[in-house]
């Protein structure tokens, strides 16, 4: 039988242990060849209302462990304004409802395994390289956390955190009152620490160790100048990449890797975050865009096979400002979280079950 998991499922039994283990050796199996992934790849096609984008996004990967996932996303896509802040928006059907799935197979004899709701496993696997750039690059005695964001990723970040690291401090800021407050009494709560719910964004980077701007932001959030030494720095969002001013500052660069090229085509090697193809309508071309930065600070990179292979340095010294990101390696993150996930679903009777018979067929295809 195939099971369906919904998010409810994942909840019950993903942790965050479990999640950035299964991270850690996926990037570890891609280094030695034992894994493969794709860049994610976007097609965009314009809707009747000019100010709305159709999105189809997938990400794909695999490795000889056992499993192959594809994560599947059908979104509406648009840009809304608030004061002076830009966000991207989305939805599927109606606001406030999303389409996202991951298909899961096995490798050894093709069988359709699950699909997955991919909320709660999106926001794990992001806290969680979140974490492992902590656990590689941040200082030992970090234990202060100033953050920008209040979110589900906000969340998952400070679990991730507090796996790799002794956080006692959390300082965060973000532009609804309500949802900080919130934000800060519940991290309070769950551990222990002591929180400041700041009025003003400058007031995170006061003495903090991990700087971690988490937000749906189209534009960089961060912002250097206020950046003191030996931060590590962590961002979602805004752009996909810290502003200019951090850059500037950064020291040591830590990408968790790159997708391979493909088997006799080097050319299409490309370190992108992803790759957008693009329908337009008579008149109005597509918008600009539609690519992600690729290796942000080559001079002063670092990639996560390196450190663990010693064949390179981290952090070299607690005064240095550092940033980790994950590169282009999404398709490598579904198929060993949502594995782990669905071996811990199906031991806890979780799921519906499908007929996999539904997915098969007697006709070559």
């Amino acid at each position: 039988m195939t099971l369906f998991l919904n998010n409810h499922d994942i909840e019950k039994v993903l942790t965050m242990k479990d999640t950035m283990a299964a991270l850690e050796e996926s990037y570890t199996r891609l280094a030695t060849g034992e894994a493969v992934c794709r860049p994610r790849i976007d097609i965009a096609i314009p809707t009747s209302d000019p100010e709305k984008t159709y999105r189809w996004g997938t990400m794909e990967g695999g490795s000889t462990g056992g499993y192959f996932a594809i994560r599947m996303k059908s979104d509406i896509v648009y840009k809304q304004t608030v004061g002076d802040v830009v966000t991207e928006e989305k939805y599927c059907t109606q606001p406030g409802l999303f389409c996202g799935l991951i298909f899961l197979t096995s490798i050894e004899n093709g069988e359709p395994l699950a699909f997955i709701n991919d909320g709660v496993l999106q926001h794990m696997r992001v806290g969680a390289d979140g974490g492992l750039g902590v656990k590689y690059m941040a200082r030992k005695d970090a234990e202060v956390v100033g953050m920008l964001g209040s979110g589900g990723m906000a969340r998952a970040h400070m679990e991730a955190f507090t796996q790799v690291r002794n956080i006692k401090r959390l300082q965060v800021y973000s532009p609804t009152p309500g949802n900080r407050q919130r934000f800060g009494d519940a991290m309070a709560q769950q551990y222990g620490i002591e929180v400041q719910v700041c009025d003003r964004p400058e007031q995170v980077y006061r003495g903090a160790h991990i700087v971690a701007g988490l937000t749906d932001s189209a534009i960089p959030v961060l912002d250097g100048k206020h950046l003191e030494k030996g931060a590590h720095i962590v961002n979602i969002g805004g752009g996909g990449k810290p502003d200019a001013a951090s850059l500037a500052r950064v020291d040591r660069y830590l990408r968790f890797g790159d997708a391979p090229a493909p088997l006799g085509r080097p050319e299409f090697g490309v370190p992108d975050e992803h790759i957008t193809y693009a329908a337009s309508r008579p008149g109005h071309p597509p918008r600009k865009g539609g690519k992600a930065h690729g290796v942000a600070l080559p001079d002063r990179m670092v990639t996560l096979a390196d450190i663990i292979h010693k064949r390179a340095e981290g952090r070299t010294s607690d005064d240095q400002i550092t940033w980790s990101e994950r590169g282009n390696l999404q398709g490598a993150q579904f198929y060993a979280v949502a594995g782990r996930a669905f071996e811990l679903a199906r031991a806890a009777k979780l799921g519906r079950e499908i007929p996999t018979e539904w997915f098969l067929q007697d006709i070559r295809n």
